[in-house]
């Protein structure tokens, strides 16, 4: 069996010398919602014939824990493991169909992606880099978004299941603050990408260790606290912008310039584009 065109083409990159790796965060870097969370509100239709009771309450439940965990200061990485409990004895196979009709109902939205994110991931892929994406979320429901926008590896909270294919409720580890950095220091370790070759698009406070960790950080958004680092560390801030899944950005599309063209815009008004990405 051949590899998947998103394999294919990564491993022509690797053969062509191009040592270039993009980290993009997903949840409003590239889409403008919380996939999980926007993913949950078709659960209870979608899987609740797969489930047995008590984990069909906990789907409906699971809303109103996370906002009492919010209340109380939890951590991200507490709300992650928390949201993952409300699958516990659903079948892999079936979440993973679940995933591929949200995104397929997601991906025709008008304004379900943020334009300028979309519009760097694909000129970095035009350019021949590895793309990755680095996302709290379930690989059910990245996987077709890979897919979708021709990025060639996931780094995500990897939920766990028995030797049946049911899901346990638990996870690996939540891919959230230091863990999305780990992680991406160990990709860079293992493809033998140095950090100056590499660059991560981020839209929150909590993402900062990514953005830390390369030597190319992109902030995507308002956040308060990257704003800061951004201005004093000079690093390019893209609009959140929304729109639609343009065909100009559609991982066919083989026309473009050379590499992705990074604006600033750390005082909301654009300037001349500060780098390029080299190949």
């Amino acid at each position: 069996m051949s590899a998947p065109p998103h394999e294919r083409r990564a491993a022509a990159s690797r053969s062509a010398g191009i040592r270039r790796i993009a980290f993009f965060d997903v949840d409003e870097t590239l889409i403008t919602v919380k996939s999980m969370l926007d993913f949950a509100q078709q659960a209870p239709h979608s899987l609740g014939e797969d489930k047995t009771a008590q984990p069909h309450e906990g789907l409906h439940r699971g809303g109103t824990d996370l906002a009492a965990l919010r209340r109380r200061g939890a951590s991200r990485a507490e709300m992650n493991r928390v949201y993952y409990r409300r699958y516990a004895g659903v079948a892999l196979a079936r979440l993973q169909k679940a995933g591929r009709d949200w995104y397929h109902a997601y991906r025709t939205r008008p304004d379900g992606y943020i334009t300028a994110g979309l519009a760097a991931l694909a000129r970095h892929r035009r350019a021949g880099h590895t793309i990755v994406l680095v996302s709290g979320s379930a690989r059910p429901l990245l996987t077709p978004l890979a897919e979708d926008l021709g990025a060639d590896r996931i780094l995500c909270t990897e939920q766990l299941a028995d030797a049946q294919g049911i899901l346990t409720g638990e996870v690996a580890r939540p891919m959230i603050g230091e863990a999305k950095a780990e992680a991406v220091t160990e990709v860079m370790a293992q493809l033998r990408v140095p950090t100056t070759d590499c660059f991560a698009y981020a839209d929150h406070a909590s993402d900062l260790d990514m953005l830390r960790a390369v030597g190319n950080p992109v902030v995507v958004g308002p956040d308060p606290v990257l704003a800061r680092y951004a201005r004093a560390s000079d690093w390019p801030v893209l609009p959140a912008d929304a729109g639609p899944r343009s065909a100009r950005t559609q991982h066919h599309d083989a026309h473009g310039h050379d590499g992705p063209e990074i604006i600033a815009l750390t005082s909301g008004q654009p300037t001349a584009p500060r780098d390029q990405a080299r190949q």
